[in-house]
C-alpha cells in the first residue's frame, strides 16, 4: 500500500461518500487540503463570500439531494463564522461535515495567529466534534465523520485540521475502502401493533408527519397509510409538501404561526395524534395544557431522548421513519380492510375550504396575503420554494400551497436571518434543472447578499422576491402588542435611509424590478423567471408591502387573534369536498 499526501486520500474518501461539490473559502491555514482539492476531477468548488453562507449553501444542498454537504474555512474567525450554520444543521437533523484549517500543532498552547479551539467552541451545536492530530487518523475521522453525519437523528460534525497534519502523508488505498455502515433501528413489532390498535379504536385520529418522515424519504408511504386508514394528515412545517395541500386528507397546519385555521381547528377535535419524526417544537405546540387536552399520543423518533422530551407520549416508539412507517402499512393491512372516506376524514378538505383566512385584497401599499395569492397562482407544483425568518415567513407558512415533497425549505428551529440566499444556491446547485425561489424579507435579506456574488460567478439562477415593509416586523408586533412600543426597528422604507435592493442585486451582477401595485405581481414574476433562466443570474423582485399589516399569531392554538379578516362558511352551506384518494 503506498503512501500519498493524507489530504489526497481525505478528498477520495469525500468523492466516495457522494459528495460533488463543496462551498468554502481557501486560506493559510486549509491550503493542504484545496491543493489536494484542485485535483479532483470530481468534486467542484463553489468560492463563498462569509463561512456562515458557506455551511447554509451545503446546508441546502444536503436537504435537496439527502446527501452530506460539505463546507470549508480556514482557522480562527472561519470556524466562529460556521457556528449558526452548525446550530442550525443540528436544530433541523441536517446532515453537514465542516471542514476547518488549524495552525500548527505546537502552537495550539501559545496564542498563535488565528487559533481558537474551534472542536471545543462547536461541541455544543455539532453531534461531534474532531480536532486531528495524528496524520494517520484523518482517513478513519473522515470515514466516521460521514456515518456520524447520517446515522440516527442526523446532523453536523466538525473536522478541524491542524496544519502539520494536513501536510503529512498516509498510506491509503482508495480501492478498498467505502463508507461506513449506517444502522437504522426497526420498530417493535409488538409496539406497531398496539399503535395500530390505538388508531383503530380511536373516533378522530390525526397522522402527524414531522420532519423526520421528509428526512428518510418516506412520505409517500405515509401517505399511502394515511390513505389505507383513511385519516386526515396534519403536517408539521418541516414536513411541508409531505402531502399535497389538496390532498383530501391534507388536514392544513397546525401551531401558534405557521398555522391554518383549519388545520387548529382540525386538530383541536382530534382524540389521537400519531406523531412520525416530530419534535413537538413550542411554536408548534403553544400552551400546552391546550395542545395535550385529553387526546393521546404516539410519538415515533429515531432519537430516543426525544420521545417524552417536550411531554410524555401515550406510546412511545424508537425507529426509522421509514421502516416505522412501512410496519404501521403491513400491520393495518393485516388487521383491518381498507377503510372507506368517513365524517371524520372528510373534515380535513371540508375545514380547509370553510375555515380561511382572506387574500384577494386590491390596496396598495400591497398587503403580503396578496403577494401569497399571487405566487400560488403564478408559480407550479414543481416550484422550490426557500424562506428563513420573520413574518414573511409566517405568511409563508400560512398562505402557499405546497403540493410536492421536497419543494419547500424552511431554516425551522434556529431560525438565522439571512439563510435564504445561501440556500437557495445550494438547492439550486444541487437540483440544477429546477426553479428555485427565495422568499426574504428586507431584513434578513442583507444578513448574506455577498453570496449574490457567488451566484452570479458561478451562473447559478434562482428568482428572489421580497416582501419589503421597512421594519424589523418579527419584532415590531410583539414590540406593539406586548410592550407598547416601536422601537429600534424601523430600517427605512424608501423614505430616504432605506436601502435600494434593486441598485444592490445590479451591483452584484444579477437583476431587480421594484412592484408598487398588486396588478403588477404576477409580470414581474414572469421577468424573474424569464431573465434569472435566461442569463444564469439572480433576478429581485421587490414588494413593497403594507407596513402596517400584522401576522395572525397567539398563545395557545385555540386562542389565535386575527388581524384580518377571515372566511368562514357555515356548515350547511354548499360545499365541494372531493372523494377520497387512494
Amino acid at each position: 500500500m503506498a503512501k500519498m499526501p493524507v489530504m489526497e486520500a481525505a478528498v477520495k474518501i469525500l468523492e466516495s461518500e457522494g459528495v460533488d461539490v463543496a462551498f468554502g473559502i481557501p486560506g493559510a491555514a486549509i491550503l493542504p487540503l484545496y491543493k489536494a482539492l484542485s485535483k479532483s476531477s470530481k468534486i467542484k468548488h463553489l468560492t463563498m463570500r462569509h463561512e456562515e453562507g458557506a455551511t447554509h449553501a451545503a446546508d441546502g444542498w444536503a436537504r435537496i439531494t439527502g446527501k452530506v454537504g460539505v463546507a470549508i474555512g480556514t482557522s480562527g474567525p472561519a470556524g466562529t463564522n460556521m457556528i449558526t450554520g452548525l446550530y442550525t444543521c443540528l436544530a433541523d437533523s441536517i446532515p453537514i461535515v465542516c471542514i476547518t484549517g488549524q495552525a500548527l500543532k505546537a502552537n495550539l498552547h501559545k496564542e498563535a495567529f488565528q487559533a481558537v479551539d474551534i472542536a471545543e467552541i462547536a461541541r455544543p451545536v455539532a453531534k461531534k466534534t474532531y480536532c486531528v492530530k495524528e496524520v494517520a487518523q484523518v482517513p478513519q475521522v473522515f470515514r466516521e465523520a460521514f456515518r456520524i453525519a447520517r446515522e440516527g437523528r442526523p446532523g453536523p460534525v466538525l473536522i478541524d485540521l491542524p496544519l502539520d497534519v494536513q501536510r503529512g502523508e498516509v498510506k491509503y488505498d482508495p480501492d478498498i475502502d467505502a463508507p461506513l455502515e449506517i444502522f437504522k433501528p426497526s420498530p417493535d413489532a409488538r409496539k406497531i401493533r398496539r399503535a395500530v390498535e390505538m388508531l383503530l379504536k380511536a373516533e378522530r385520529p390525526i397522522l402527524m408527519m414531522g420532519g423526520g418522515v421528509m428526512l428518510a424519504r418516506a412520505s409517500e408511504q405515509f401517505v399511502e397509510l394515511a390513505e389505507y386508514l383513511q385519516i386526515p394528515v396534519i403536517p408539521t412545517y418541516m414536513a411541508e409538501g409531505g402531502i399535497a395541500s389538496d390532498h383530501p386528507l391534507y388536514g392544513g397546519r397546525v401551531g401558534l404561526q405557521t398555522n391554518t385555521r383549519g388545520g387548529n381547528k382540525l386538530f383541536l377535535e382530534s382524540d389521537l395524534v400519531l406523531a412520525v419524526g416530530a419534535r413537538f417544537a413550542e411554536r408548534h405546540t403553544g400552551d400546552l395544557a391546550v395542545y395535550r387536552g385529553q387526546r393521546k399520543f404516539i410519538h415515533i423518533d429515531i432519537e430516543p431522548t426525544v420521545i417524552g422530551k417536550v411531554f410524555p407520549a401515550d406510546l412511545g416508539i424508537v425507529a426509522d421513519a421509514k421502516l416505522a412507517v412501512e410496519a404501521l402499512k403491513r400491520v393495518a393491512k393485516e388487521m383491518t380492510p381498507k377503510r372507506s372516506s368517513g365524517e371524520w376524514s372528510k373534515k380535513a378538505a371540508d375545514y380547509k375550504r370553510r375555515f380561511r383566512r382572506k387574500m384577494d385584497f386590491d390596496q396598495v401599499p400591497i398587503k403580503p396575503q396578496r403577494v401569497f395569492k399571487e405566487i400560488n397562482e403564478f408559480f407550479d407544483s414543481d416550484t422550490i420554494f426557500v424562506t428563513a425568518i420573520g413574518l414573511y415567513q409566517i405568511w409563508s407558512g400560512q398562505f402557499q400551497e405546497i403540493q410536492k415533497p421536497y419543494t419547500y425549505f424552511c431554516c425551522g428551529q434556529a431560525g438565522p436571518l439571512g439563510w435564504e440566499v445561501p440556500a437557495c444556491l445550494g438547492i439550486k446547485i444541487g437540483k440544477p434543472g429546477a426553479q428555485v425561489v427565495g422568499i426574504v424579507g428586507d431584513y434578513s435579506f442583507q444578513f448574506l447578499l455577498g453570496d449574490l456574488a457567488t451566484a452570479v460567478q458561478n451562473n447559478v439562477p434562482y428568482v428572489i422576491v421580497m416582501l419589503n415593509n421597512g421594519y424589523l416586523s418579527l419584532i415590531r408586533q410583539p414590540s406593539k402588542y406586548v410592550y407598547e412600543m416601536n422601537y429600534a426597528v424601523d430600517i427605512g422604507y424608501g423614505d430616504g435611509y432605506g436601502p435600494d435592493f434593486v441598485k444592490i442585486v445590479e451591483g452584484f451582477g444579477g437583476l431587480g424590478r421594484r412592484v408598487i401595485r398588486p396588478e403588477e405581481i404576477k409580470p414581474a414574476l414572469a421577468w424573474a423567471v424569464r431573465e434569472s433562466n435566461a442569463r444564469r443570474i439572480p433576478v429581485l423582485v421587490e414588494i413593497r408591502e403594507d407596513r402596517d399589516t400584522d401576522a395572525a399569531m397567539g398563545v395557545s392554538i385555540d386562542k389565535i387573534v386575527e388581524r384580518d379578516p377571515v372566511i368562514d362558511i357555515p356548515a350547511d352551506a354548499p360545499v365541494a369536498v372531493p372523494a377520497a384518494i387512494g
